[in-house]
């Protein structure tokens, strides 16, 4: 009998049952924090739209991209109707050729122009589309043909500037 307590008390160290309820803690804090991070990324996952905006694929071409990027909206009256999918250079004209997906629901004149914007003084463009006014719309796989290329703010700041002292 005293070499069976003897042997529970070499097997059973002093605070070994401290530790073991610590563990229980550490292991219940740990999926705690793994369940709300997974939370954070379902909420994140849900509130962004990673798919195309739509079936309609429109190009427009420009001299210049203007630092618009691939996923930058497409707007029509302040409104984003669609992303821009791909930028390319065209080898032969040395132009920038835009692809925009746009919502199917959205019919475009054929007479319509686009124009890279700026979306704040800090920086950011999207590509803004201006309805024309013809009975025909443009279909999957079109070109806008009337672009605008985007104001550059550095060069307007640069002419004022230079234009004040003459």
């Amino acid at each position: 009998m005293v070499t069976l307590a003897l042997r529970e008390q070499a097997i059973m160290k002093p605070g070994s049952l401290n530790n073991m309820q610590r563990n229980t803690i550490e292991t219940w804090m740990g999926l705690v924090v793994l369940l709300i991070a997974g939370s954070f990324l379902w909420v994140a996952y849900s509130v962004s739209d990673f798919s195309p905006a739509g079936d309609l694929e429109l190009s427009a071409e420009f001299s210049t991209a203007g630092g618009l990027k691939i996923g930058d909206d497409v707007r029509l009256s302040g409104i984003s109707i669609g992303k821009v999918v791909d930028l390319s250079l065209d080898t032969e004209s040395f132009t920038a050729n835009v692809r925009l997906a746009i919502a199917d629901d959205v019919a475009l004149p054929s007479d319509s122009s686009a124009r890279i914007a700026s979306a704040s003084l800090l920086g950011g463009n999207y590509l803004e589309i201006i309805p024309g006014f013809e009975t025909d719309v443009l279909a999957n796989g079109d070109t806008i043909t009337d672009t605008r290329d985007p104001v550059n703010l550095t060069d307007l700041l640069g002419k004022a500037v230079f234009a004040g002292g003459q």
